[in-house]
């Protein structure tokens, strides 16, 4: 923690007293902490305790110096945001994009990691609405830190209570071993599906939404790297901080993967690229005819075997969404292709496309395999990254 810059967030729960404590401990362990305190939070403790014990101004309005702008300045000029304790309130108004006070105005101009310590009675905790804001907050890449089982302000035993302090100062440095992890790394991550269309309204696609890809972007600049995202057609928002690039069909990420992807560090390729498409696209909507529509096809290039045969010396990782003997063909995939690595999932059924889990296994050279295991797809993101910069060291 020597010499790490920290923004603490403290919101109004009795919970707010162990900040103290955490801020003591991160400031005798050498770490620079700013506290931001909601209105509510200084109902609990006084200002005065984390100034202190930081010998930092405390902030809790927007108003504090505002030709500094401090929501922007704040989390410009450290590391890592840590809300502890994170009220329901709270994660309500982040997760629906509520800035109504300096912390929550903050978190949202923030573009280095977040970790959400929630805390709150447990009735509260278990209601659906703070179990949704949650699974929103982790989709979009917040790290969580779960509360724990134990006694409660209102003398009642349940599952409520703020994350220990070991827990905490292990999610912290964690997070800022990773922030470092891809630093100086030129990362490009293909994502979405593509379209190939019949006529201005019809077109051949997949289910894909680039959810995964969103997610192994977002993780990578948490981790430091400078990302381009190629993403497809989705309706899905993009991670703050990277480049973004659009495409729609698989000849027009064909050339943006050329001119961005050869000579990057790293890329990795989760768009899931239509095979074929129509051999002609009528410049009207085409009207009801036969029954049978009898249309020719065309092969589409090849996104990913174009990639490998131009890499040079950039690791490429490849996706296979397998519905059956998964690793045997992901293994095919890997050589033809002339991939360092693929990651493999079950997308029979109703996994893989579309929804918020899922399952991988990570597969290099001949027999080199990693099971990564079922996860939330920012979960699986982590995981991927923390396989692939094992392979690093190795290469």
């Amino acid at each position: 923690m020597n010499g790490a810059r920290i923004l603490l967030g403290v919101t109004g729960g009795i919970a707010a007293y162990k900040a103290a404590a955490l801020t003591s401990t991160l400031v005798q362990r050498g770490a620079l902490v700013d506290v931001v305190m909601t209105a509510e939070a200084e109902r609990f403790v006084a200002p005065l305790t984390f100034a202190a014990l930081t010998g930092r101004p405390v902030f809790g309005s927007l108003w504090d110096a505002p030709e500094r702008i401090p929501h922007v300045r704040l989390v410009r000029e450290n590391a890592v945001v840590l809300v502890a304790p994170a009220t329901a309130n709270a994660l309500a108004k982040l997760a629906h994009g509520i800035a109504d006070d300096l912390l929550t105005a903050a978190v949202l101009a923030a573009r280095i990691p977040v970790i959400l310590a929630p805390a709150m009675n447990d009735a509260m905790y278990a209601n659906p609405a703070t179990q949704a804001n949650l699974a929103t907050l982790r989709a979009r890449g917040y790290g969580i830190v779960d509360p724990e089982a134990g006694f409660l302000a209102e003398r009642e035993r349940g599952i409520g209570r703020l994350a220990s302090e070991e827990r905490l100062l292990e999610a912290l440095a964690r997070t800022l071993e990773r922030s470092r992890a891809l630093a100086g790394k030129r990362v490009v991550v293909t994502a979405g599906p593509t379209r190939e269309r019949f006529d201005p309204v019809r077109f051949v696609s997949n289910a894909s939404t680039g959810a995964m890809g969103i997610a192994i972007a977002r993780e990578a600049a948490a981790r430091g790297a400078a990302v381009t995202l190629l993403l497809g057609p989705t309706l899905l928002e993009p991670p703050a901080g990277v480049a973004v690039w659009r495409f729609e069909s698989a000849r027009e990420l064909l050339d943006l993967a050329l001119e961005h992807a050869v000579g990057a560090d790293v890329t990795v390729a989760t768009a899931a690229v239509a095979d074929w498409r129509p051999a002609t696209v009528a410049a009207h909507k085409r009207k009801k005819g036969a029954d049978v529509l009898e249309e020719p096809m065309l092969r589409n290039p090849d996104v990913l075997a174009e990639l490998g045969a131009r890499k040079g010396a950039t690791f490429l990782v490849g996706f296979a969404a397998e519905t059956d003997d998964h690793r045997a063909n992901a293994r095919v995939k890997l050589r033809a292709k002339h991939l360092d690595a693929i990651a493999v999932n079950d997308v029979a059924g109703e996994r893989g496309f579309g929804v918020g889990r899922n399952a991988l296994t990570l597969l290099w050279g001949d027999d080199g395999e990693r099971d990564l295991g079922e996860g939330e797809k920012p979960e699986l993101a982590a995981r991927l990254w923390d396989a692939l910069e094992a392979r690093f060291a190795c290469s």
